[in-house]
């Protein structure tokens, strides 16, 4: 069976909630999935509608054409068949009146064979008494265990009822196996595999080396990226007054963002939709709402005949929503309520998780559409230290630096090859890194680049061959300076170690290895240790790598992983799996079952 995980993301210990609630669909939750169910479901009969409008259309077409050809034979037809008419008159008059004597006797054998049945039942309904059944005393009633109707009282939660004493052993014991610990990670993975998409909550426990699935989620269309999301969008019930959760955002091969709770096991229907694509009407009042936005320069083309909402993504730009896949998200740490999104319909959008629905489109919609690129947009993040000001890049080779309040205004560069992944560095808060489709990385300063009106012509400040293919994962280390990961089509996951000498940048590769994920496509740090990084990839295997039990990165960042993580490199341990912890696919433990 074939498998992919396309995207991972770290959850920090202490945030997932200890004991996570299962799903219930009570009236509140009932009405909510409706309405949004609702929505869709408007959208599909529209487009059965105009399905149907054009099929009609061509069958109209059809029937002119070919009552334009055969116009004298259909005259010369009714002539003929207006003699026959007349010829039958007489006869059809003489089969009514036949027809009508038959009716009557049938009449009357129907109403004696129906007087015999009406006896027939009285007579043994007699047997009863029912006339005098009003009449009889009442003999009491026998007292017993069900007497009393309050006995029938019904409880939705069994542990509740007084007369229910049954073992709850079975219930503790799934508890246990549900909760989570602060010292607990979460790991989530967008998993495909065949026609199924899902996204599976990892439970990852450092101290006793321990990696399980601890739930999943199913979705609706293979997933493409996901973020975490600290903040609990409006119109959800939050006892927190600053609104802090544990959602994940997904975006997939679907306009669509869904915003599902981590701490809700079973979930039937996400928690929150951003963009769901309603009628022409809701897409005039969200642009309404919204102000005014940037002009979209394909919605200046000439407009083609319209046959489907999900049509043509280029020339169905809205300012509402996406109109094609999602292909990177980005949560503002800084101002929690807003997240970024790029799309394969070429445009940047900005959310507000803060801003609740109206109740006609029950869905959020973005407050801003930034068209930017002239091609898919590859990815789109926010500045780490500047709450206003994004990087992005495209499939049309350009990185783009600007403010969300204004971004008509700012700098830009041509790269080498289509944009594969953008990291901020972390301890510079004006310098980027890009991994490009050809297998290189370029590192460039922000302050450095023309502007938006100038040639977009500009020398990286270094260049790294790093992959024999694409760079499709990067990640840059938070806490340890110049460590950088890397994964590629190759297969292959590789450590960097960048170091400024003199103002020189010296880079070398500490370290490379195949984990048997395939084609990688996510590397992350763990967000509570410097040294863990999780790798997946197309075998649809998720592995866990602890780089400080390898020798050449304990050598190297021996120094600064006591500095800035507190952490003894001679405290790890080496094991003979070499720091490798994973757990196989189905189809691997079906062929070894086999």
């Amino acid at each position: 069976m074939a498998s992919l995980i396309s995207s991972t993301v770290w959850v920090r210990r202490g945030i997932a909630a200890q004991d996570p609630k299962r799903y219930t669909l009570d009236e509140n939750e009932l009405e909510r999935v409706s309405r949004l169910a609702g929505n869709r479901l408007t959208q599909v009969k529209e487009e059965l509608i105009q399905a149907q409008n054009q099929a009609e259309e061509s069958i109209d077409l059809d029937d002119m054409i070919g009552d334009g050809e055969n116009g004298q034979g259909a005259q010369d037809k009714g002539e003929m068949s207006s003699v026959r008419d007349d010829k039958t008159t007489d006869d059809e008059w003489t089969d009514e009146e036949k027809s009508e004597q038959g009716m009557d006797m049938d009449t009357g054998n129907d109403e004696a064979c129906h007087g015999k049945k009406v006896e027939q039942v009285a007579d043994d309904l007699a047997l009863y008494n029912l006339d005098d059944y009003d009449k009889e005393e009442s003999k009491g009633v026998s007292m017993g265990a069900f007497s009393n109707i309050k006995g029938l009282e019904f409880y939705e939660n069994p542990s509740q009822d007084p007369y229910v004493t049954l073992d709850d052993a079975d219930e503790l014991e799934e508890r246990e196996e549900l909760e989570i610990y602060p010292t607990d990670n979460l790991l989530v993975a967008a998993k495909t595999e065949d026609d199924v998409s899902q996204l599976e909550i990892y439970v990852y426990d450092q101290s006793q080396e321990n990696l399980y699935v601890h739930h999943d989620i199913l979705l609706p269309a293979m997933p493409l990226c996901l973020e975490w999301i600290d903040f609990t969008p409006a119109g959800l019930d939050c006892e927190d007054s600053a609104r802090k959760g544990n959602f994940i955002a997904v975006g997939t091969m679907d306009p669509e963002i869904e915003i599902w709770s981590l701490d809700i096991i079973d979930g039937l229907y996400p928690n929150a939709i951003l963009g769901q694509a309603n009628s022409p009407r809701d897409e005039s009042q969200a642009h309404r709402a919204n102000g005014p936005l940037l002009e979209c320069k394909s919605l200046k083309k000439k407009k083609k005949k319209k046959t489907s909402s999900r049509a043509d993504p280029a020339s169905l730009l809205s300012p509402s929503h996406h109109t094609s896949s999602v292909l990177s998200l980005s949560h503002n740490k800084l101002v929690r309520n807003l997240l970024l999104s790029s799309s394969a319909d070429t445009t940047v959008k900005l959310w507000d998780l803060n801003l609740a629905p109206s109740s006609a489109c029950s869905t959020f919609s973005a407050i801003r559409s930034f068209n930017l690129h002239q091609d898919k947009v590859q990815t789109a993040q926010w500045n780490p230290q500047e709450p206003s000001v994004v990087i992005s890049g495209g499939w049309d080779r350009l990185v783009k630096v600007w403010d969300s309040r204004n971004c008509q205004e700012g700098v830009q560069v041509k790269v080498e090859s289509d944009v594969e992944c953008i990291r901020w560095n972390p301890f510079e808060p004006n310098a980027f890194l890009v991994t490009l489709d050809n297998g290189h990385i370029q590192s460039y300063d922000s302050r450095m680049l023309p502007r938006f009106t100038e040639s977009p012509e500009s020398k990286a400040l270094w260049t790294l061959s790093a992959h024999d293919s694409a760079v499709s994962a990067m990640d840059v280390s938070s806490v340890i300076p110049g460590l950088f990961v890397t994964g590629g089509l190759d297969r292959m996951v590789k450590v960097w170690n960048l170091e400024d000498k003199v103002g020189l940048p010296q880079l070398s590769m500490v370290v490379n290895r195949d984990l048997n994920v395939g084609k990688v496509f996510s590397v992350g740090f763990c967000p509570d240790d410097a040294m863990t990084v999780a790798v997946a990839g197309s075998e649809g295997t998720l592995q866990i790598w602890d780089l400080g039990t390898n020798h050449g990165v304990r050598a190297i960042f021996g120094d600064r992983l006591k500095q800035y993580a507190n952490i003894e490199p001679s405290a790890r341990k080496t094991d003979s799996g070499g720091g490798v912890i994973g757990l196989k696919n189905d189809s691997e433990t079906d062929e070894e079952e086999d």
